[in-house]
């Protein structure tokens, strides 16, 4: 029997409801696969949260914070485990000699910065800030060099070693954001011709790093993008300038640098 026309749902109700009901779903599905997520974060002070704050003091010198994109994420999604291993001043050797462990065959996501320290990129900042112009575009194309001749090899050894023990799991590798907005509102410090070049060893970095990822079948997540509009002498800075205070936490993401920054570039990954 028909329904009288007076008791017939409209059209644009029945959409709204199947189109509710699929959201619904969907949203479900995706908490489920989130759910059912081994995550493990490796890597160096970009993740473990370095500029951010709050620390986990069981951490130490590692700096490990709730703050970190990596906890974020897992504070947002609840995968089944999370295994927080990313320290401060991590290598690629200290990856592998230190991080590794809780990667299993059952591990379904890994991310990892790591490729910063072993370009000697805190001496790049030190030399440019202490020194002579000449002397901070020298040290730069010291560091890039290092990264054309010897970093891709150090790199492939961590991406190998992480297979090795996570042959499953997903890997998304991070890059480093710029650090200055060129023209910007800074009106003393590093002169522009140092800014550019120290951008542009970022980009150097960056540009190998997502090389060598793609070759080991791994996701690059480029950061330059979220934190454009947000660089040192933007006005609207997410990465600490020189920090007299706490010298370790200069030219790291802060807070909202993570948040606004380095989840968002994780989470569009995935």
């Amino acid at each position: 029997m028909k329904l009288p026309r007076a008791a017939a749902l409209p059209l644009s109700l029945l959409l709204g409801a199947t189109l509710t009901l699929t959201g619904a779903a969907t949203a479900q599905a995706a908490d489920a696969r989130a759910a059912a997520v081994d995550y493990v974060a490796l890597g160096d002070s970009y993740s473990s949260g370095v500029g951010a704050g709050a620390y986990d003091s069981a951490s130490g010198n590692c700096k490990r914070t709730p703050r970190a994109y990596p906890a974020l994420w897992a504070a947002a999604n609840a995968p089944s485990s999370f295994a927080f291993t990313a320290c401060s001043g991590a290598r690629t050797n200290d990856v592998t000699a230190g991080q590794l462990g809780p990667l299993t065959a059952a591990t379904d996501l890994v991310s990892i910065t790591v490729g910063g320290n072993d370009a000697g990129f805190a001496d790049v900042m030190t030399t440019c800030v202490l020194e002579s112009e000449s002397s901070c575009v020298a040290r730069v194309n010291q560091a890039k060099g290092y990264v054309d001749s010897t970093l891709p090899g150090r790199l492939d050894t961590v991406y190998r070693a992480i297979r090795s023990k996570a042959p499953a799991a997903r890997v998304v590798v991070l890059g480093y954001p710029r650090f200055y907005r060129i023209g910007g509102g800074c009106i003393a410090g590093l002169t522009e011709n140092e800014r550019r070049a120290i951008n542009g060893a970022a980009d150097h970095l960056n540009t190998a790093t997502a090389k060598r990822a793609a070759d080991h079948g791994y996701t690059f997540a480029d950061v330059v993008p979220a934190f454009t509009g947000h660089e040192i002498c933007s006005g609207s800075a997410w990465l600490h300038s020189v920090n007299w205070l706490n010298i370790g936490e200069s030219y790291h993401p802060t807070a909202s640098g993570q948040s606004g920054g380095y989840l968002p570039s994780f989470r569009n990954a995935l």
